[in-house]
């Protein structure tokens, strides 16, 4: 059971609260131009709960050597624009310009500071107790009031302002990093039965780890694979599936991930279901056969209609459903229908997780994201909180609430 700290449990009226949040976002490199803004919208209730605080943001955009590593005046006109209220960028993060600019604020303020990430001691990955020695964090907790890490899309990573901060000040969780680990926590412990796993994509370390978790812990009755990922437990299984598909796995490096989906077939082979019929690319045009007799030249690209059926009648059966990565290149219309017929299938059951990415993206292009129960901001940090890791940001957060309450 995760215990941290809430937003809810802290006065925050007229304290200077130190706002993490992970609003990195696509942007045009050549005007600098935010081209989506639902990270910023992710993060609107919880500015919103702190707006009688002195609100000091702090936050990052890409990382070093990236064409999209900028600075955050356009993000702080961004969510100036969101809020309704002045957001001041400060060309600073913890020097004097900074500290003068959060000494002179008055409570209903808010401040977002420079690229967090544009300080080398951010970049690294440092344990806790590392991480309390960094300048970056004693500076930043030093005009502070209380620490408030709403960036679950980053709680993946043990970087200084996500594992120090709670370690020098008490520290709470945001309103969607509460969100994100209370209901993917349910997942593990009162979800309805029975509970299906849809695992697609190219990423089939990631999605055998949380098959391999979830199996052995009995948290999930099914998993259900596609994608690449289906593509190696078929080719474990012994079905030839065609050279273009077996040229893939290899640029991919996914060997031992052969060798690995032959023991979870051998240890569970009654809770994994794979397709029976796939659809290739045939001479320009969408074409299907039995797993039994793919052809040799034509790459896997989407399940054929008989495993549609039968995958989307096993995820109706379900009482909980969490679904992640594609079932095959849904940006091509001839083979998108794997991908749209499963996620139409998943938002029917009554609790209904989709674990964030590309999957997202789909779900909001369908225009059914408001029929599942929750969509994760957090690709990464999703997926290894569905492996059984505890998040060094989430750890964090409890040893804070261990230190300050």
């Amino acid at each position: 059971m995760v215990t941290i700290g809430r937003l809810s449990e802290v006065p925050v009226a007229g304290k200077t609260v130190l706002l993490r949040l992970d609003l990195n976002s696509p942007i045009d490199p050549s005007s600098c131009t935010i081209l989506d803004d639902k990270r910023f919208r992710e993060h609107l209730p919880t500015v919103h709960a702190l707006r009688e605080s002195r609100l000091v943001i702090v936050t990052h955009q890409s990382r070093p050597g990236k064409k999209d590593f900028t600075t955050l005046e356009g993000h702080a006109e961004k969510l100036e624009h969101l809020i309704g209220r002045p957001v001041s960028y400060i060309d600073d993060i913890f020097g004097r310009c900074a500290r003068e600019a959060i000494r002179s604020m008055r409570p209903g303020e808010v401040i977002m500071l420079e690229n967090v990430r544009f300080n080398a001691e951010e970049n690294l990955t440092a344990k806790p107790e590392e991480a309390v020695k960094f300048h970056l964090v004693r500076n930043l907790a030093s005009f502070s009031d209380i620490f408030v890490n709403d960036a679950f899309g980053t709680a993946h990573r043990s970087q200084p302002t996500m594992v120090g901060l709670p370690m020098v000040m008490r520290s709470v969780a945001g309103l969607l990093m509460e969100k994100e680990v209370f209901t993917l926590s349910r997942v593990f412990e009162n979800a309805p039965r029975p509970v299906c796993i849809v695992l697609g994509g190219t990423k089939a370390d990631d999605s055998i780890a949380v098959a391999s978790h979830m199996l052995e812990r009995r948290i999930a009755d099914e998993v259900i694979l596609t994608g690449v990922i289906a593509n190696i437990f078929l080719a474990a299984q012994g079905h030839d599936i065609g050279q273009p598909s077996i040229q893939l796995i290899d640029q991919l490096n996914y060997h031992k991930e052969i060798e690995m989906a032959r023991d979870l077939l051998e240890g569970y082979p009654d809770r994994i279901i794979l397709p029976r019929w796939v659809a290739v690319r045939e001479g320009g045009e969408r074409a299907e056969y039995p797993v039994t007799a793919i052809p040799q030249d034509a790459p896997i690209l989407d399940l054929g209609m008989e495993s549609v059926l039968a995958m989307s009648e096993r995820i109706r059966r379900a009482g909980t459903v969490v679904f992640n990565g594609p079932a095959g290149v849904f940006e091509d219309a001839d083979f998108s229908t794997g991908t749209y017929e499963l996620l139409k299938a998943a938002s029917e059951v009554e609790f209904s997780i989709v674990g964030g990415g590309h999957t997202t993206a789909v779900v909001e292009k369908l225009g059914i994201d408001d029929d599942f129960s929750h969509i994760s901001t957090g690709g990464g940090a999703c997926i290894e909180f569905l492996t059984g890791k505890t998040l060094p940001a989430v750890a964090a957060l409890e040893r804070s609430k261990e230190l300050f309450g």
